[in-house]
C-alpha cells in the first residue's frame, strides 16, 4: 500500500479516538497525514470511500492476526504444534483482544455500528462510483477494492478457512469435515462472546494492577468504558475452553503428543 494512502488511514483512525466520524474533516485528515486534500480524494473519492478503506484495512490486519495466531512458526503460548485446539484457542484470544480494543473490527463482527463510528455501506452493497464535481477535487473511479465489504458471516469464514488451512496437513483427509466443522463451532463460539461478554460481577481475587492504556492509534474500547484484566482474562479463559470443547471428541485430537493439555474424554484437561 502507498505511503500516503497508509498515512492517510492512520491519520482517519487517529481521529476516530477523540470524537464521532461525522465531526471528523477530509481537510484535517489531509493535514495530519502531511499531504494534500487532493491527494485524499484521488486516493478515495469521498469521505464514505476513505470509511470504507478503513473498516477494510481494519478487517484485513484481524485476518492477518487470526493466521499469525494459529500458525506462528508452529508455536503459540496456547499449545505445540500438535495442539490443534490450542491453536484455535490462540486465534480465540485474539479475537477478542482486538474486538475489545478496534470497535471498527467489533462493529464489522457484530454487524453493530454505533453513532460515533463511520457507517460504510453494508457488506451486501456495492460501494457507489463518487460523482465528479465541477471545479471540487478530482475523484477516482471505483476500483477493485471496492467490492462489498465483510460483515460477520464473512469474518467468520475467514477465521474457519485460516484454521482449517494451518490445521489440515496434520490430518487424514476423511477427517477433514470434522476438522471444519470443529473450526466453525470454535469461530461462533468465539463471536458469541463478542457479542454478549460474560463473566463475574467482581473479580474472583486481589486486584490485577493498573489497566494498560490502548496503544498509540487504537480507538478506545466502546462497551462503556475500559474492560477490567481480571474481565478479560476470565472470558479468554472460558472461550478457551469451549474451543477446546469443540476439538474434544476429533479422532486427530485424541492423537495429539503425551503430555498436550487439553479436553479428553474423560472431562476436562489434565
Amino acid at each position: 500500500m502507498p505511503a500516503a494512502r497508509e498515512s492517510l488511514l492512520d491519520a482517519a483512525y487517529t481521529a476516530l479516538t477523540t470524537r464521532a466520524w461525522g465531526a471528523i474533516r477530509m481537510a484535517e485528515v489531509a493535514a495530519a497525514a502531511g499531504v494534500s486534500r487532493q491527494t485524499l480524494y484521488n486516493e478515495f473519492g469521498s469521505k464514505e470511500g476513505l470509511a470504507r478503506a478503513l473498516v477494510r484495512r481494519e478487517t484485513d490486519n484481524y485476518l492477518a492476526g487470526v493466521a499469525r495466531a494459529l500458525t506462528r512458526d508452529g508455536r503459540t503460548a496456547a499449545g505445540p504444534p500438535g495442539d490443534a485446539a490450542g491453536r484455535v484457542a490462540a486465534a480465540a484470544a485474539w479475537t477478542l483482544r482486538t474486538a475489545r480494543a478496534n470497535p471498527l473490527v467489533r462493529a464489522a463482527l457484530t454487524g453493530c455500528w454505533s453513532d460515533r463510528l463511520p457507517t460504510p455501506h453494508g457488506a451486501a452493497d456495492p460501494a457507489p462510483v463518487p460523482a465528479v464535481r465541477t471545479g471540487g477535487p478530482a475523484r477516482r473511479t471505483a476500483g477493485a477494492g471496492d467490492g462489498p465489504l465483510p460483515g460477520p458471516a464473512e469474518l467468520v469464514g475467514g477465521f474457519c478457512a485460516r484454521a482449517v488451512a494451518a490445521l489440515e496437513a496434520d490430518w487424514p483427509a476423511e477427517e477433514l469435515p470434522a476438522l471444519g466443522t470443529a473450526c466453525e463451532t470454535a469461530a461462533r463460539l468465539t463471536l458469541s462472546y463478542v457479542l454478549a461478554p460474560a463473566g463475574p460481577a467482581a473479580p474472583p481475587g486481589p486486584s490485577a494492577g493498573p489497566e494498560a492504556a490502548p496503544g498509540p492509534g487504537r480507538v478506545a474500547e466502546t462497551t462503556g468504558g475500559a474492560v477490567p484484566q481480571w474481565r478479560r482474562q476470565v472470558e479468554a479463559e472460558t472461550v478457551s475452553r469451549l474451543v477446546r470443547g469443540a476439538f474434544a471428541r476429533l479422532p486427530g485430537e485424541r492423537r495429539r503428543p503425551a503430555g498436550v493439555p487439553g479436553v479428553h474424554r474423560g472431562g476436562w484437561g489434565r
